[in-house]
């Protein structure tokens, strides 16, 4: 158990906690999310210990193991791969290396045969005999092959890092488990791993993620970051999202009664709890949800953007023919021999192992690069509207605020309108006149929507917008593109992003395409797709 009591924490005149208390307890997952800044990061470390409160106090229960998933990834460099894992469990990896210095020793005395008696019989209660098979399990299952188990970690990439450090954390069945952003460079496979293995996980998990469709996966509660509180919520993330607007919807209906909204509520309650899956997480989110008090359904007090997209005209039948399209870059072979027919209403989700080859494609057709060959014919009513992956250029060497940033891609140059389309995106007085040299990664991306929202196009090509955006930004992304009349072609790391949006799935192959229709679920999972895209891969 972890218990935080009178937690405060200020730098200068900025508070982002203050009398914080809260219990985290065993067999629970807890997801905290909240907006950009307010401090998620930073409560997962003062939680571990690397972060200092100005007041307050964290008690873990006496003889408990708490593993951390490292954020530096240049930390075990001179290690090997298989012995970084090891080292997650520090008490067994001191076990290790003083047994070993042992052995090690030229003059063995019978203190010595004591000590390591002794240490001996420590390293079998922990299971030591089987540390290194079960490293390496985790390492498999993580997409880590036995070839590189015992080379240098500075001999990896950075995702293949991310998952040893990854696998580090999980090792060793720790009573605490601490995860920042675990799903960053993880492939859907692998992060459908992940979530089994922790929806299994007997012990308390505290998780920070903009993946929804992981936080719904494995939590059992929602730990809500708000006006420097923290509040818990029972329930995943979608539970607690659905919940909060029902609360809120019902808080400005002042013709409902009483007992109408405790109905209503009741109703939303009994559904999300016949919803849930046969994990042990879901069983046990289940079980709570039926216990739960109407009364602890608060609204959110959260600002979501408002992403409108008004296509100025209907799209015809001609949408996007795409014939015999192929691509090279720097000798690599991204694409080739793309045919594609785009229909009126396809919402396509792109995919491919190398993300580069999506993100190539989606420039060729918006015409910022040129393919090695083939052709591509837009239909003549047809306006698209694109969101690069990289924005780099569209902020490089300007000074200007964000009024006159935005002004520069409008036709109208009323300040006033302007400004309704940058507060949609929730910038608001001072802060459309800061320059936009010091804006944050996530606050490029909405001024970029801010500017998509202005071309008024009718097919959207988005390559990656959910980078950088917090959960806010995200759930309003993604309602917008549901409600969305004209074609989409998009990627996405956020799976619900995917799940939700796309009516068909096309993978981009160095072998050709895959094109089916179809959900992404339905993608992930058809026997047939599985080894089409083996065959794909394998030539």
């Amino acid at each position: 158990m972890i218990s935080v009591s009178n937690l405060s924490l200020k730098y200068g005149k900025r508070v982002l906690f203050e009398d914080v208390n809260v219990m985290f307890s065993h067999g629970n997952c807890y997801g905290v999310i909240g907006a950009n800044g307010a401090g998620k990061s930073t409560f997962l470390k003062i939680l571990s210990g690397e972060v200092e409160a100005n007041t307050g106090r964290v008690d873990i229960t006496p003889g408990e193991r708490m593993a951390v998933l490292s954020q530096n990834h240049f930390e075990f460099d001179e290690y090997e791969v298989l012995k970084t894992v090891l080292i997650g469990h520090k008490t067994l990896w001191k076990v290790m290396a003083e047994k070993d210095a042992i052995y090690e020793k030229a003059d063995f005395t019978e203190e010595d045969g004591l000590k390591a008696s002794e240490l001996e019989g420590i390293f079998a209660d922990m299971d030591g005999w089987n540390a290194e098979s079960n490293a390496a399990d985790l390492l498999s299952n993580l997409g880590i092959k036995e070839s590189l188990h015992y080379k240098l970690m500075k001999e990896l990439s950075g995702s293949e890092k991310v998952r040893v450090l990854l696998a580090q954390a999980l090792f060793g069945n720790p009573d605490i488990l601490i995860l920042d952003e675990p799903t960053n460079d993880l492939d859907v496979e692998t992060i459908g791993w992940l979530e089994n293995f922790l929806a299994d996980f007997e012990n308390i998990v505290i998780v920070v993620s903009h993946d929804r469709h992981f936080l719904d996966a494995v939590c059992t509660h929602v730990a809500d970051i708000d006006f420097s509180k923290i509040q818990l919520y029972t329930g995943n993330y979608s539970f607690w999202y659905e919940s909060s607007q029902l609360a809120l919807r019902q808080r400005s209906d002042q013709n409902k009664k009483a007992n109408e909204k405790k109905k209503e509520l009741e109703d939303f309650i009994a559904r999300f709890s016949a919803n849930a899956s046969k994990s042990r997480q879901a069983t046990s989110r289940k079980k709570l949800l039926e216990k739960l008090n109407i009364e602890d359904i608060k609204p959110s007090s959260r600002k979501y953007p408002a992403i409108i997209f008004k296509p100025e005209r209907e799209p015809g039948d001609q949408i996007l023919g795409i014939d015999n399209l192929t691509y090279t870059e720097a000798g690599n072979l991204l694409f080739k021999d793309i045919h594609l027919t785009i229909g009126k209403g396809d919402k396509i989700a792109v995919i491919s192992k190398d993300h580069l080859a999506v993100s190539r494609f989606f420039d060729v057709l918006i015409g910022d690069v040129k393919a090695d060959s083939g052709i591509y014919n837009w239909g003549v009513t047809i306006t698209p509207a694109y969101l690069p992956v990289d924005n780099t250029l569209f902020f490089q060497d300007q000074d200007l605020n964000l009024v006159d940033w935005l002004r520069q891609f409008s036709v109208e140059k009323d300040e006033t309108f302007i400004r309704g389309f940058l507060g949609k995106m929730l910038f608001s007085g001072e802060e459309t006149l800061k320059s936009c040299k010091v804006l944050s990664g996530g606050e490029k991306v909405r001024c970029m929507i801010s500017r998509m929202m202005l071309q008024n196009g009718n097919f959207l090509v988005l390559d990656e917008p959910t980078n950088h955006l917090d959960l806010e930004s995200i759930q309003s992304f993604n309602n917008s593109l549901k409600d969305f009349k004209g074609n989409v072609l998009f990627s996405s790391h956020d799976h619900e992003f995917m799940q939700t949006v796309a009516n068909r799935v096309i993978e981009l192959t160095p072998n050709g395409i895959i094109d089916k229709l179809c959900t992404f679920d339905e993608y992930l999972t058809n026997e047939d797709v599985k080894a089409l895209r083996a065959k794909m891969y394998k030539q």
